[in-house]
């Protein structure tokens, strides 16, 4: 088993991650794929969509062994949320 070490800290791996979303990858897989996860690699922007995280980073994962992946449900604030409110993003 590979053993990962993650490179950047928990605030950097999200800030690079929501900026590769939001300057180009939203625009490829926001359509017809609401709810999905994307796991994105914060260095070199490779990224990989299903219907689960560990899919989705596992795939990623085999492409780029080094990755260092951020993960977001496309349509929503966070890939997973506790209690009644709805983390769906609000247009």
């Amino acid at each position: 088993m590979t053993v990962r070490q993650r490179r950047y800290s928990k605030e950097e791996l999200a800030k690079r991650g929501q900026a590769l979303y939001e300057t180009g990858i939203r625009q490829q897989v926001e359509a017809g794929n609401d709810g999905k996860i994307v796991a994105i690699d914060i260095e070199t922007g490779a990224f990989e969509v299903d219907d689960s995280v560990l899919p989705a980073t596992q795939r990623l994962f085999e492409r780029y062994p080094e990755a260092q992946p951020w993960v977001i449900r496309i349509g929503h604030r966070a890939v997973y949320h506790f209690g009644a409110r709805s983390l769906a993003n609000s247009q």
